[in-house]
């Protein structure tokens, strides 16, 4: 039996490619937490992109004019919310933990009543219902303890303005930088790169930003119009009376998970909406139901606007891109992992489409 040699060392130099694509994810997903102001950068500039277009085509004005223009516009917005989050997030925390004797015997009171009034338990083996019960204090215990670390890294985040008043130095220059200068920085990767990277590059680059772009800021849109709605929506329900001590930090929970692929406001809302009925406050219950409606109502009105094209990844490979990135960088990684799906999806279309398999082992490929 003859080997085919030629056959075999296409086979192993298409391993060695996705091989390599995949090595490459996994050192950018561990350098983006130590590079976070560029990448942040990054994004921003993506999404100030189509501004600084449009005033540069309106107005005649320069690249530099332009971009100069929507950063300090935009940072002078920025400081003003910054200023006004740290102030507001800082008093609630501190309130929040001032007053967390309060919500932990709601939450003891909650335990109490599922483990001592649930029909299921009585149906269940004596066994089984008495070692529930007997868990119920360490259930507690693990509540409290993570809601506490919570609430106390928020305030140590707080506390180091100095650390993160730098890292926003970094992200306001490199910002101005990425946008005045992008065509200086295209034209300079360009001259340092072959000729055959800067071809395959080119090939992929202009597509892979402009869906990224679009992506990002439809996302990044959708995500400020929930925390808008519920921050408004709350802060009323606690104006007339309503048992919502902290609508910032409940907000920002919201704008958190709905940021997250798969997930959406209703991760928070509906399992706390049910809390709140079975712990008799029926009205605050079917008030955020109500608001979580008019969320959904608004989302659904905007998606389809914002989202031209559906990003046509499974949401089973984007859960596990979800998992990837957060096992090796954290929480951050939960938002990173599904755009790096979406970019190696875009490099590896063909491949995708014909089959993975089927075209590393195929001999006419």
């Amino acid at each position: 039996m003859v080997t085919d040699m030629n056959y075999w060392s296409k086979v192993i130099k298409r391993i060695l490619s996705l091989a390599l694509t995949l090595l490459l994810i996994f050192v950018i997903l561990k350098l983006s937490v130590f590079y976070i102001p560029f990448l942040i950068s990054f994004v921003l500039a993506l999404l100030f992109e189509p501004i600084i277009k449009t005033i540069m085509k309106k107005f005649k004005w320069t690249r530099r004019t332009s971009s100069t223009l929507v950063i300090f516009v935009s940072i002078a917005i920025l400081i003003a919310l910054i200023g006004w989050g740290i102030v507001t997030l800082f008093n609630e925390a501190n309130n929040l933990l001032s007053n967390s004797g309060i919500y932990i015997e709601k939450i003891q009171n909650i335990i109490n009543n599922f483990t001592q009034n649930s029909t299921l338990l009585e149906k269940l083996p004596e066994e089984l219902s008495q070692s529930i019960q007997n868990t119920q204090g360490e259930l507690l215990n693990n509540i409290i303890s993570y809601i506490t670390n919570l609430l106390i890294g928020i305030k140590d985040w707080i506390v180091k303005l100095p650390n993160l008043i730098m890292s926003i130095f970094f992200v306001v220059i490199s910002l101005y930088f990425m946008c005045t200068d992008k065509i200086y920085m295209i034209d300079q990767l360009e001259h340092h790169l072959p000729d055959i990277w800067t071809k395959k590059i080119s090939k992929y680059l202009h597509k892979i930003t402009k869906k990224l772009g679009n992506y990002i800021r439809a996302e990044a849109t959708l995500v400020f119009i929930s925390f808008l709605i519920s921050l408004i929506g709350f802060t009323i329900y606690k104006i007339i009376g309503l048992n919502v001590g902290f609508p910032l930090l409940i907000s920002l929970a919201i704008a958190f998970v709905d940021a997250l692929p798969i997930l959406g406001s209703g991760a928070v809302m509906a399992p706390w909406a049910i809390i709140e009925v079975i712990n008799g406050d029926i009205k605050l219950g079917v008030a955020i139901i109500v608001l979580w409606a008019i969320m959904g109502i608004i989302r659904n009105i905007l998606e389809p606007k914002l989202v031209s094209k559906h990003i046509g990844i499974h949401p089973v490979f984007t859960l596990i891109a979800m998992y990837t990135g957060y096992r090796l960088i954290g929480f951050f990684g939960m938002i990173l992992g599904p755009i790096l799906l979406i970019v190696l999806k875009e490099i590896y279309t063909p491949l995708i489409d014909k089959g993975v398999l089927r075209s590393i082992f195929d001999r006419e490929g």
